[in-house]
């Protein structure tokens, strides 16, 4: 399996900008997909997640401005960001995972399929 990362950019606090994740090598329906972000400096953090079956799981920092979705169709995961801040300004990756259970959704580690990371910097 192999994950695509896009859509990053230089934007100003309040803007929006949409990234996206493209699977291939996979169907990618029968995924767990996430994206998590790395600020310099800090660890590799957890963003959102969309659970096969749809459900939507988000860290507290994002929820409420962010919103993961995925298109099985296209293979691909969507990450709308709303409202951005200065700190969110990340390198964002995505992840995929077949196996993964409830309470390890959060988790970095359990992340089989890595994207290469696509940076986003949000200026004041």
């Amino acid at each position: 399996v192999q994950l695509q990362a896009s859509g990053g950019g230089l934007v100003q606090a309040g803007d929006s900008l949409t990234l996206s994740c493209v699977v291939s090598g996979d169907t990618g329906s029968r995924y767990t997909m996430a994206w998590f972000r790395q600020a310099p400096g800090k660890e590799r953090e957890f963003v959102a997640a969309i659970w096969r079956s749809g459900n939507r799981y988000y860290a507290d920092s994002v929820k409420g401005r962010f919103t993961i979705s995925r298109d099985n169709a296209k293979k691909t995961v969507y990450l709308i960001m709303n409202n951005l801040r200065p700190e969110d300004t990340a390198v964002y990756y995505c992840a995929a995972d077949g196996t993964l259970i409830l309470s390890s959704v959060r988790d970095a580690n359990q992340y089989d399929y890595w994207g290469q990371g696509t940076q986003v910097t949000v200026s004041s």
